[in-house]
């Protein structure tokens, strides 16, 4: 069903592998067609086309990094149904690991292991790639190189694992009904937080996560927000302060969602947009709606979620507010 778009990605990724800043445009030029869009993490944000990708993040990246690898921990596909974006698109999650020799984005190098952590989608259209969403986790970046911008995270900030069943890389095709099964737990997940928002007696933190997920999930959050553990945990370091210092959430839906075997994931641009109303992340009310651009990637464990991996765009989030986080660390150098 997959394999002709798993081995592009594949391709691709083994071509960027061997790709220097020098190289690295004719490398995407091989895989990637002409036009492709190419959706990043501010300061990234939106490119067409291989040229213009490479210049804006590839060639500066390894440019910064040597002796970089792809440390992959989930790889799948499946078929996207969302209107005006249809086909098949694979997903890859983990981190991209190099040697920080020079500068990123104004970030100064620690001449040590670092790990950008990623996960990407990628649409392939008759052996090309045409249409990619690409989300990096910048703060952890920056936490890694000693220049966190933020308050302290109300979860737990660390180089985040692939899935505890160890069994994320699908790269033969998984059966069709167990990916059906996975998009079915995933959309049931999100019709009850939208039931739970809408009754005048919702029903409890506890009760509403209980309907879809174990109650030892694991939740690997954003850095800015971090890692948590448990029902429990989760409601006390994310779900509580997201809930009480923000307000007006508005969902803008998403332009892929997929899921084959026990996996399955998500993205958006943006997928919500929340009004800060002071704490959240440790910044003051700015009153203003801020975008948040999203992938989530979900395991399933027999009928209930087990595992979800977010990116979100704190940089673009934080800019909105009026924080534009690596300005004011280039303003900062002496």
């Amino acid at each position: 069903m997959f394999q002709d778009a798993k081995a592009c990605v594949r391709a691709h990724y083994a071509a960027l592998s061997k790709a220097d800043p020098n190289t690295v445009a004719g490398v995407l030029a091989q895989t990637m067609t002409p036009d492709a869009t190419w959706r990043g993490f501010h300061p990234f944000n939106d490119q067409s086309g291989p040229q213009d990708v490479a210049a804006t993040f590839w060639a500066p990246f390894l440019t910064a990094m040597s002796r970089v690898q792809r440390r992959e921990d989930i790889f799948f596909a499946g078929d996207n149904m969302i209107e005006g974006h249809q086909g098949q698109w694979v997903v890859s999650m983990g981190h991209l690991m190099g040697l920080f020799d020079a500068p990123f984005l104004g970030i100064p190098p620690t001449g040590k292991i670092a790990m950008l952590r990623y996960a990407e989608f990628n649409k392939v259209e008759d052996g090309k790639i045409t249409d990619t969403a690409f989300y990096c986790d910048l703060l952890h970046l920056m936490a890694q190189a000693g220049v966190y911008p933020l308050p302290p995270q109300t979860g737990a900030e660390l180089v985040q694992p692939g899935p505890m069943t160890h069994d994320g890389l699908q790269f033969d095709d998984a059966a069709p009904k167990d990916g059906a099964k996975t998009l079915e737990i995933i959309e049931n997940m999100m019709d009850s937080i939208n039931r739970a928002n809408s009754l005048e007696h919702p029903p409890t933190p506890q009760e509403e996560l209980a309907m879809d997920w174990h109650d030892d999930m694991l939740w690997w959050g954003p850095t800015g927000i971090g890692a948590t553990y448990t029902i429990d945990r989760y409601i006390r370091q994310h779900q509580q302060p997201f809930r009480t210092q923000t307000e007006n959430r508005q969902f803008y839906g998403h332009l892929c969602r997929i899921a084959e075997g026990h996996y399955g994931a998500f993205f958006g641009r943006p997928n919500l947009s929340i009004t800060p109303i002071g704490g959240y992340l440790g910044m003051p009310a700015s009153h203003v709606p801020c975008d948040m651009r999203v992938i989530d990637v979900y395991r399933r464990d027999g009928d209930k979620l087990a595992e979800n991996w977010i990116f979100i765009d704190m940089l673009h989030f934080l800019k909105m507010q009026g924080l534009d986080v690596l300005q004011r660390m280039d303003s900062l150098r002496i």
